[in-house]
């Protein structure tokens, strides 16, 4: 159904190779850090509290194994391409069974192909071979080993355009998608962009992203229970404390880069935060200090700052097209069906309330019985 496939010449494989000076490099800067004082009285109102950051700074330069972290990265065949300019590295895994089909998976901010890990495998080697898929997980430009930038105007539109012809280029003629955060973003794009191509799209949510997005949050109405009143509240205060960090990328990303770039302490608090209020439950240390060590070798923190700037300044908003579309909410609750999915009309609306805004990582058994739920529907149908 989809052919077989041939690495094209314009695809080269790729392998991570941390080097030993930049592992050395990480744990001088972390032992020089200049370490601020805490205010009395004080926790993670007011950001990443100094005992919390100091004991994991400590942890990532000395027990952390970034060598075995880096080995099971590798474990998945990884490959770089240009594409419109810019290195573009994914992960690609082939099913063995040759009625897979493709599937491109969009990770968000501040996130890695790297959330995808987990889900990788039991996506292209399912017990029942009817629910496998050709997994692709590219890194968005900018991020991780997708870089660095040369230019500026990695927009959302532009992003789904280089998806388009990654795919293209993979052989894959008829294709699904999913994403989450940004991710999200750009797989709806793909619809708009490569429908004769796109066969459906997945997307996954969560409240937090209702919250920090501003409008996105349902109008109250007399139909609103006393309990979703006092909701909204709660969310509307978190989205207006909790968007400090877009604010700033959205429009002065250079200015941030600096202390992304040159401390990994402050790499650290910036992602560390986001993986403490986002989930619904801790992540694993050696998970998150995966993610943020892919961002300080790469130096990807001051250029995902710039892509956050390119997308709030971008021009480009294709209307939709007539593509399928299906949603998993995690952490669901009545108020992100009234802001998703007011009138029902989404035939797929998935809720769980487990999982958060990185359900990859938090409930990655949930995200892949979801996926293959929805996705089931369209193996039967005609091929292009």
């Amino acid at each position: 159904m989809y052919g077989a496939y041939v690495t094209p010449s314009t695809i080269s494989e790729y392998r991570i190779q941390i080097s030993e000076a930049d592992l050395d490099d990480l744990s001088r800067r972390i032992a020089e850090t200049r370490w601020p004082r805490q205010l009395p009285g004080t926790g993670w109102e007011r950001g990443v509290p100094v005992d919390y950051l100091r004991d994991l700074a400590s942890y990532w330069a000395g027990g952390f194994a970034w060598r075995d972290q880096e080995a099971r990265l590798n474990a998945f065949p990884q490959f770089r391409t240009e594409i419109d300019g810019a290195t573009i590295h994914f992960v690609h895994m082939r099913s063995p069974h040759p009625q897979a089909m493709p599937l491109v998976l969009t990770h968000g901010y501040p996130s890695s192909f790297a959330e995808f890990i987990d889900v990788i495998r039991p996506l292209a080697h399912p017990e029942d071979p009817a629910d496998a898929f050709h997994v692709v997980v590219p890194s968005l430009p900018g991020f991780g080993f997708s870089g660095p930038l040369g230019e500026a105007g990695w927009t959302i539109a532009r992003t789904a355009r280089a998806w388009a012809e990654l795919m293209r280029r993979l052989g894959y003629d008829r294709y699904v998608a999913h994403g989450t955060d940004v991710g999200a973003g750009v797989t709806g794009m793909l619809g708009a962009f490569d429908a004769d191509h796109v066969m459906a799209l997945h997307i996954s949510a969560d409240p937090t992203s209702l919250a920090l997005l501003e409008g996105m949050l349902p109008d109250e109405d007399d139909s609103f229970t006393d309990y979703e009143r006092e909701r909204i509240d709660q969310w509307r205060a978190f989205g207006s404390e909790g968007r400090g960090y877009l604010q700033i990328q959205r429009t002065k990303p250079q200015t941030i880069a600096y202390g992304l770039n040159d401390s990994p302490a402050g790499q650290l608090a910036w992602m560390a935060e986001k993986f403490e209020s986002w989930s619904c439950r801790p992540v694993d240390r050696d998970v998150l200090l995966t993610e943020v060590s892919i961002y300080w070798f790469t130096g990807s923190g001051a250029s995902t700052a710039h892509s956050l700037y390119d997308a709030a300044h971008a021009m480009e908003w294709p209307a939709p097209r007539n593509v399928p579309q299906g949603w998993a909410v995690f952490g669901a609750e009545s108020l992100t069906r009234r802001a998703l999915n007011p009138e029902g009309n989404i035939e797929h609306f998935a809720e769980y309330e487990a999982g958060g805004h990185f359900p990859a990582l938090e409930v990655p058994d949930l995200l892949v019985d979801d996926l293959r739920t929805y996705f089931r529907g369209f193996r039967s149908k005609p091929q292009a």
